[in-house]
Formats: C-alpha cells, structure tokens, sequence
C-alpha cells in the first residue's frame, strides 16, 4: 500500500483527486465501513476527502467542542480507539452510505491526529459496522501509514502555495509573491466543477483592483462571494462594508453613502460620515445596487471614478480610496434601457461582471450544502444525529430550487423542526422524509414510499408557490390595475394605492413591470 500512496506523491494530480484516492485506498486497506480526512479549521473540523460515508457529509461542519469524540482524537499524537459500548456519541452516526432506509450506527472506530509542521492540522478518522474490525494490529498499520498521509498533505499545501504565487505574479505583476494563503476555502460549500471554476476566477479578479459585479437569482449566495473576493484580495486586512441598497429610504439613500454635515437637513444635529468613508482602505458591497435612486447613482458615478465624495450639505468634496463590489438579481441592461440606471454607472460597476450559477445548476452541490445545514439543525436542536433518506436525498436533486440555497436552508431547518415537533427523540439518529421538506411536485416521493421521521406521522406538501412569490403576484396585480385605470398616471395610481409615487415606481422595476411614461405627474 505503501507504494501506491508514494506512486500518488510523485504524480500531477488535482488535490482533491490525490485525498479522496488516499482514503479510499485506506478504506480498502482496512476493509472498514468509512474513512474520512478532516481538516482543523479554528474550533471546527472540514471533511475534505470521505469514503462510505454519505455525500452530504462533505458539507458538514463538526465544532470539535461538539463532538467528544473528535476532540478526544484531536487531543492525542497516537491512535485513539472507542470499544463498541462507548457513552461518546460517535459524529457518524446515520451516515455510512449504505442507501438504506434504517440508519446504521458504528460499532467500531479509531482515528489520529495528524500534524504538519509539528503544527496541529487535523484528523483521520476509520470506521467500521462490525466489532472488533481495528486490532492491535490495525492500529499499528495505521500508526504508520498516518506518516504517509502527513506527507500528501504537505505536498498538497506546497503545490497550492506554488499555484497561489504564480497566480499573483502573473495577474499583479507583483515580484513580492502572493498577498493571500493558500488554505482551502471554508466559506462557500460546494464541489461541482462549476462552483471550483468560479472560485479560481474569483481569486483572479480579487488581486486585482477593478470594481466587481455580482450577478445572479436571489438566494444564491452573492454576499458570500463578495466576502470571498475581498477575503482574496489585497485589502483583506481593511474593513468590508455592507449597504443594502433596496433597504434605504429614498430621502435617506444619499446621507447613508455619503455622509452629511451638521445642519444639512432637519435632524442632522452632527457631522456623520456615511458608508462610502468607513470602508475608506477597503472594500465597499453595494448589495441590490439596482436599487438606488437616480440622483444617488449620479454621485456614486463620481465617487468610482474619481475617488472623491461629498458629504450632504458640505462644501469641500473628501477622497476616499475604496474599492467597490456591486450585486444584484436584476438585469441592469433593462434598467439603462427603461431609463431607471445610469448608463455610464453600468458600464463603470460592471468592469468586470460575475454570473453566480443558481443551484438546480450546480448538481449534487444541493447534498453538499444540505450536509451543512443539517449540522448546524443537529447541533442548534441538540440532537444525537439528522440525516437525510434516500428518497428525501433524490427529492432534493431533482428539486428545482427557485428560492436557491436559502430556499434549501429553510427546507432543512423547517424538516427538523417539524421531525422533532412530531416526537423524534434527540437521542435518536433522525431521519428526515420527503414528506417534511414540503417541496413541490418535482421534488415529493412517488407513493408507497415511507413518509415518516424517526417519531411522528407524515405532513402533506404544500403548493410551490412560494410567500414571496405570491405577494408579488399580488403586487404586480395591483400596480398594472391602478395604472390602467388612471391611465398609466404614476402620481394618480400612487395615490389610489396610498404610496409614495417614488416608491411605487422603485417597486414597480423591482416587480418587472414595464415603466411607462408618466402622463401626469406633478
């Protein structure tokens, strides 16, 4: 075995094609149940390569002070074994990827920690179905092979610090090296080809100092890419500042940006700076940017292209040395178009524009990500284990996710809540249906299949008309009735529907609806 593993050392492989051949080589060495490679991450363990365990496991993040028997690895520079009558929980309970209806528990396990730089960096953990699989001398074979493993990771975290300081010379032009580590990424869970292409990119653009322009449906994360892109980039170290665009008040937008001096306006008792000078050295996240009134987009041009702001009501314009990322779930091609953005901001925000990909495009990333939530459902309810079944496991691939990964939070924590409402016990490893993550037609069992927890009966689905989507049908509804009874008069149709004029054509874009030309407004 020994060979094979100084074979992969020696061969370009991809790093997670060389981890996931390690433990399945070990699995098969010890004819055990699972094997999995965590990685110490702060106070939690990552699982970077598994075998026989389920899918969603690679999602999973176990907090080390949750988990006493990881802790207990973790705590030890030899092997650590559990006899098959431990008190301590085992994290994999109902995990071992057997595609079977009943959760399997383990009976046998032992793991290392293992240390790189005579640095603490993780853990190898084995484990098995059948009592007595890891004798004495199994634990000798894997006392040694852990020296191996150790290897392989050092080799790995070499090559990605290679990688990462090409990447910066030949982007930066830099000859001082690369600005950021070389550490895997612990933000965004995902490993389909196209989520690790989108990353690379991300790391690309992020050294670099051109404004950024997030693009996708809501739900699917576009915060988190803007955290990584400043996480990556050269002011990594300077303060990120959020501003969600959609949630100013119009009469407010430009004093939040940009600051105002005393007695600019009625309730302006002091000088304030605004978002624009606390992310000064930074990074500015401008979410839903879309969303901004006009004259607010007329100083913001000015502020991306000559580094300059002026507080409301002051005098003297303020330099600022700060670097924007935009994001939003609406096409802004169609904003210039019907006049509601700014040409010359477009075309200054989007330098550099990012599609994020929605989930249903993202293939078993939905089992990755369903992994993590299930995690922090398990550890926030305090339960034993929460796992999916297959059926529960094949309704959430075939789902079509219009809510995307939030969608899929909420489908798991509200599965959870209701499997423990209905009489799971935390001391059980509870299995979550179909049934109870109430998807539509796409993503429900075919009849016959079992419908219940681990305790309780079954809930009936509900329709795939989301809230949020009925109200802007609703919405929609109400906005297009009013204007063609007024007859496309914005003022008059405001007033009949007892809203600010400027906000109901702000809902209106937000909404779709064509913007008509005002016939009246006064």
């Amino acid at each position: 075995m020994e060979s094979s593993f100084l074979a992969d050392l020696a061969v370009d492989l991809p790093h997670a094609v060389r981890l996931q051949r390690l433990v399945s080589s070990l699995r098969t060495h010890f004819r055990c149940g699972a094997v999995a490679l965590l990685q110490l991450e702060e106070d939690s363990l990552r699982p970077l390569a598994v075998d026989g365990l389920v899918r969603e496991t690679l999602g999973r993040r176990f907090v080390v002070s949750q988990h006493p028997r990881l802790s207990a690895i973790l705590s030890r520079r030899d092997i650590t074994s559990f006899d098959h009558d431990s008190a301590l929980p085992d994290p994999y309970d109902g995990l071992l990827d057997a595609r079977v209806g009943e959760p399997l528990p383990v009976h046998d396990c032992m793991g290392i920690s293992l240390h790189v730089e005579d640095q603490p960096w993780g853990v190898l953990t084995l484990d098995a179905l059948q009592t007595g699989t890891f004798t004495a001398r199994a634990r000798g074979d894997l006392r040694r092979l852990a020296l191996l493993v150790e290897a392989a990771i050092r080799v790995t975290r070499l090559e990605q610090e290679i990688h990462a300081m090409r990447m910066s010379r030949s982007v930066a032009g830099d000859p001082a090296g690369p600005r950021t580590t070389a550490a895997d990424d612990t933000d965004i869970v995902g490993r389909s080809d196209i989520i690790q292409r989108l990353l690379h990119e991300l790391k690309v653009v992020a050294d670099s100092e051109l404004p950024v322009l997030l693009l996708g449906e809501t739900g699917v994360g576009k915060e988190l890419f803007a955290r990584h892109v400043h996480r990556h980039s050269r002011r990594a170290t300077q303060p990120l500042v959020h501003v969600n665009c959609a949630a100013l008040p119009e009469s407010l937008a430009e004093s939040e940006l940009f600051g105002h001096a005393k007695g600019a306006f009625s309730g302006a008792t002091t000088d304030r700076a605004g978002r624009f000078e606390a992310a000064d050295g930074g990074t500015l996240f401008l979410d839903e940017v879309g969303e901004l009134p006009l004259p607010v987009q007329a100083k913001l041009l000015r502020a991306l292209q000559d580094g300059e702001i002026q507080r409301l009501g002051a005098d003297r314009p303020r330099h600022v040395d700060v670097r924007v990322i935009a994001a939003t779930n609406r096409n802004l091609r169609d904003g210039v178009r019907d006049g509601a953005f700014r040409a010359d901001l477009y075309h200054r925000l989007s330098v550099y524009p990012v599609p994020i990909p929605p989930l249903r495009e993202r293939g078993a990333d939905v089992l990755v990500l369903a992994g993590r939530f299930l995690e922090l459902n398990r550890a926030r309810l305090g339960l034993r284990s929460l796992r999916l079944s297959p059926e529960a496991e094949d309704a959430l691939c075939r789902y079509a996710w219009p809510g995307n990964v939030r969608e899929l939070e909420h489908v798991i924590s509200r599965a959870a809540l209701k499997a423990v409402s209905r009489g799971a016990a935390r001391t059980d490893i509870v299995t979550l249906p179909p049934a109870l993550l109430d998807l539509d037609s796409t993503g429900t069992p075919a009849p016959g299949d079992d419908t219940r927890p681990v305790a309780g009966d079954s809930a009936p689905a509900t329709t795939a008309l989301h809230l949020r989507d009925a109200v802007d049908a609703v919405q929609r509804q109400q906005i297009r009735q009013a204007l063609d009874d007024c007859r496309q008069n914005w003022a008059e149709a405001a007033r009949r529907l007892d809203v600010d004029p400027s906000n109901l054509r702000k809902l209106a874009r937000r909404l779709g609806l064509t913007r008509e030309r005002d016939t009246g407004e006064g």
